[in-house]
C-alpha cells in the first residue's frame, strides 16, 4: 500500500466521538485511481452501524450540543475552518489520492471547505425568524428550529466540498448529523470527522459510516428518525433516495446530475471565453455535475471556435493526480468504462479533437483522453446524456431563439453560462435559460461558496450553498400568543 497522511484509522467508523470497528468486521479497499492500486482499507459500515449513529446523534441533541447557542456553533465551526486549513497539505493529498483529481484542484477543494466552516460559522447567529402583523391583541413570531438528526450522503467527485456545504448548514443550525460518503472516497471525510472532534464538536454531532450504498445508505435513508436528507449524486440513485423520504414523510434536498450548456453568441469576447468554455468542461476530468459540458456556439462564428477549442483541447497534459497536469485519471474502472462506452458512440467524423495520453501513464490507472465532439444534432445522446467524463460537445445555433430551445432541450437544468457583449440578451436569457444558476460571461463565479446552488428538472430540487441552505435545516414555526 502506498503510504497517505494517515493520523486516524479509515478501517474504523466514526460513532459518538469515538473510533470504532465497523458491526460487521468488514473493509473495503481504496484503490488510487491513478494507478489501480490498493492504498488503504474503509470499514464496510452496516445498518448496525446506522443505528448506533442515530442513536448517538439523538443523545447529543438531548445533551451538550442540543444546548449550546448558536454562537457557541459557530465558534466551533470556525475552529473547523482553521484546522482544515492547517491540515491542508495532508487533505489534499487524501483527496488526490482518493479521487484521482490534480493536486492544485485538491488544494481548491481545501479552501473551499475551509471557507464553507466559515462562512456558516459566521451565518450561525444570524439566522433569525420574523414577527408577522395580526389582529388586535395578538403578538405573532416565527421561529427556525432545527430538524434533528439529519442524514448526508455525499458523492465521491467532491468530498470536501459537499462536506462542507452539506455538513457545514446543518452544523451551523444545530442539527445533530450522520454522514455517509461514498465508498470510492472516503477519506477526506473521516478526516473531517476527527478535525471536528479537535474543534471540539461534542460527541456524535457528526458521525460518519463509510459503506456500500445498497447497506449502510439505503438504511440511512429508511430509518424513520432521520428527520431530513441530503444527497447529492445520481438521477438513480436520487430517485431512491426521495421515495425513502416520502416513505417516512421527511424532505429531502436533492442534487443530481447536468449536463449543462455554455452558449457562446457571435458578439462574445472569445479570448475571454475560451479558457471557461475548456475548464468548465475538463475539471476533475470532467467527474462535475455542473460540468459544461454543452458548448452552443452561433452558427456565424461556430468555424472559429471549433478551432479554437480543438486546439486547447488538444493541447491538455494527463497524467497522475500527484503530478499536478490538466487532467487527471478517472475515479474508478467502472466509471472509466461508462465514459468509454459513451465515446464508442461517436462516429470518426464527430470527433473534432482529443488529446494525446502521454507514454509511461501506469497501465492500471483509469485514463480517458479529453475530446471534443461536434457534428452532433441537439437530440443525440452524446448531447443529452451526462456523460460525467472529459467530454464536450459543440453545437451551432441559428440565433437566440435557437440557443434557448437547444439550452432548455434536455431533462436537466442545472447551470448555463451565457457569453454576450448585449446586456438585454444576457438578461433575457438568464430568465429563460432554465437552470439554478446562470453565469453572465463566466463560469462557476470561483466556485462562490455564497451563492445558491441546485437544480431544476432532472437536476434535482432544494438548495445548497449560502444563506438559502440555512432554511432547508431548519422547521419554520410560528408562535400565536393571544394577550388581549
Amino acid at each position: 500500500m502506498t503510504d497517505l497522511p494517515l493520523w486516524f484509522d479509515p478501517s474504523q467508523v466514526f460513532i459518538s466521538g469515538q473510533w470504532r470497528a465497523p458491526a460487521g468486521g468488514d473493509t473495503l479497499p481504496v484503490v488510487d485511481p491513478s494507478t489501480g492500486a490498493e492504498i488503504a482499507r474503509i470499514a464496510r459500515g452496516t445498518e448496525t452501524d446506522i443505528t448506533d449513529a442515530i442513536d448517538a446523534a439523538e443523545a447529543a441533541l438531548a445533551g451538550d450540543w442540543g444546548a449550546m447557542t448558536a454562537a457557541e456553533r459557530g465558534r466551533i465551526l470556525f475552529k473547523l475552518g482553521d484546522l482544515v486549513l492547517q491540515n491542508s497539505d495532508a487533505l489534499a493529498t487524501l483527496e488526490a489520492s482518493d479521487v484521482g483529481k490534480p493536486l492544485k484542484q485538491a488544494k481548491n477543494d481545501v479552501i473551499a471547505l475551509a471557507r464553507y466552516c466559515e462562512f456558516y460559522g459566521g451565518a450561525a447567529d444570524k439566522l433569525t425568524g420574523e414577527t408577522i402583523p395580526f389582529n388586535a391583541g395578538f403578538t405573532v413570531y416565527t421561529l427556525r428550529e432545527p430538524h434533528g438528526v439529519t442524514g448526508h450522503i455525499i458523492p465521491w467527485n467532491y468530498p470536501m466540498q459537499i462536506i462542507g456545504r452539506s455538513i457545514g448548514a446543518a452544523l451551523a443550525t444545530g442539527n445533530a448529523c450522520v454522514l455517509k460518503p461514498a465508498e470510492e472516497a472516503c477519506l477526506t471525510a473521516l478526516a473531517f470527522a476527527d478535525l471536528a472532534q479537535q474543534a471540539g464538536l461534542p460527541a456524535g454531532a457528526l458521525n460518519v459510516v463509510p459503506g456500500l450504498g445498497v447497506e449502510a445508505g439505503a438504511a440511512l435513508t429508511a430509518e424513520p428518525r432521520v428527520r431530513h436528507l441530503s444527497f447529492t449524486g445520481s438521477v438513480a440513485t436520487g430517485k431512491k433516495v426521495q421515495i425513502a423520504a416520502a416513505e417516512n414523510i421527511v424532505p429531502v434536498t436533492l442534487e443530481l446530475g447536468g449536463k449543462s450548456p455554455q452558449v457562446v453568441f457571435e458578439d462574445a469576447d472569445l479570448d475571454k471565453a475560451l479558457p471557461f468554455l475548456v475548464n468548465a468542461g475538463i475539471q476533475n476530468a470532467g467527474q462535475t455535475c455542473s460540468a459544461g459540458s454543452r458548448i452552443l456556439v452561433q452558427r456565424s462564428i461556430h468555424d472559429e471556435l471549433a478551432a479554437r477549442l480543438a486546439e486547447a483541447i488538444s493541447a491538455l497534459k494527463v497524467a497522475p493526480a500527484m503530478d499536478d497536469a490538466d487532467v487527471g485519471p478517472l475515479v474508478s474502472a467502472r466509471q472509466k468504462g461508462i465514459v468509454d462506452g459513451f465515446l464508442a458512440q461517436a462516429t470518426p467524423d464527430q470527433i473534432l479533437a482529443q488529446a494525446a495520453l502521454p507514454d509511461g501513464l501506469p497501465e492500471g490507472g483509469n485514463y480517458i483522453a479529453p475530446t471534443l465532439l461536434g457534428h452532433l444534432a441537439p437530440d443525440h445522446s452524446l448531447a443529452q446524456d451526462e456523460i460525467f467524463g472529459p467530454v464536450q460537445t459543440l453545437i451551432p445555433f441559428e440565433d437566440e431563439e435557437d440557443a434557448i430551445r437547444i439550452a432548455n432541450g434536455t431533462k436537466y437544468g442545472l447551470v448555463a453560462s451565457v457569453w454576450s457583449a448585449d446586456g438585454g440578451r444576457q438578461m433575457r436569457l438568464a430568465k429563460r435559460l432554465h437552470a439554478g444558476q446562470v453565469f453572465l460571461n463566466n463560469y462557476g463565479a470561483a466556485g462562490g461558496v455564497e451563492l445558491p446552488f441546485g437544480g431544476v428538472g432532472h437536476s434535482g430540487h432544494g438548495r445548497e450553498k449560502g444563506f438559502e441552505a440555512l432554511y432547508a435545516f431548519t422547521a419554520l414555526k410560528t408562535v400565536a400568543a393571544h394577550h388581549g
